[in-house]
């Protein structure tokens, strides 16, 4: 079956968290969480290019209306994560590096500086894979990890990841410093 063809839902629910795909309108509440987030999303250059360019509001909008189009052509699953008792942002999440052939994904998150340590991307994460699982057929799952970013290895690891390997010198940061990521998956 063709990708764009896949019927999927564009909304998540667990006990404290919706997660949807992005929509126009979106790009303020994004920006303001990563704004009150950049410091520490700019600690993993490497891991989070994005990061590294200066945050707008244009540009979080326009990153909202691409993972729409994007997500309706099947080309990656963007999710933002919201709080259900009071709609605030969390953080955003969902699968990309698609391949459908396998089918296989790689998942990705963060979660705005002020919610953190709440188990919340966890929860997401877990909901992430089972929605890749279960709607998708996906067969594999990974997650990629800066070798010393332990808060996003403690998220795979409570999300039920299993540490495949350590890729050593994986990655180079902007200065060019050397990076080693850590591969974890959830396989089915």
């Amino acid at each position: 079956m063709q990708a764009i063809l896949r019927d999927l839902p564009d909304r998540l629910e667990t006990p404290r968290l919706i997660l949807r795909c992005p929509r126009p309108g979106d790009g303020a509440q994004v920006h303001e969480a990563v704004v009150e987030t950049l410091a520490a999303l700019r600690a993993w250059p490497a891991s989070l290019p994005w990061a590294m360019a200066e945050p707008s509001v244009d540009a979080s909008e326009a990153f909202c209306r691409q993972g729409q189009v994007d997500f309706l052509a099947r080309k990656a699953l963007p999710l933002l994560v919201f709080l259900k008792d009071g709609d605030g942002l969390v953080g955003a999440s969902g699968l990309h590096h698609l391949d459908w052939g396998v089918p296989k994904a790689e998942v990705g998150y963060w979660c705005r500086g002020s919610l953190q340590g709440r188990g919340l991307t966890a929860e997401a994460t877990r909901a992430v894979v089972d929605w890749g699982f279960e709607s998708l057929g996906m067969r594999r799952v990974a997650c990629l990890s800066d070798a010393a970013n332990t808060a996003s290895r403690r998220v795979a690891e409570r999300a039920g990841f299993r540490l495949e390997g350590i890729m050593i010198h994986e990655r180079a940061d902007p200065d060019g410093s050397l990076r080693d990521t850590c591969l974890y998956a959830v396989t089915r």
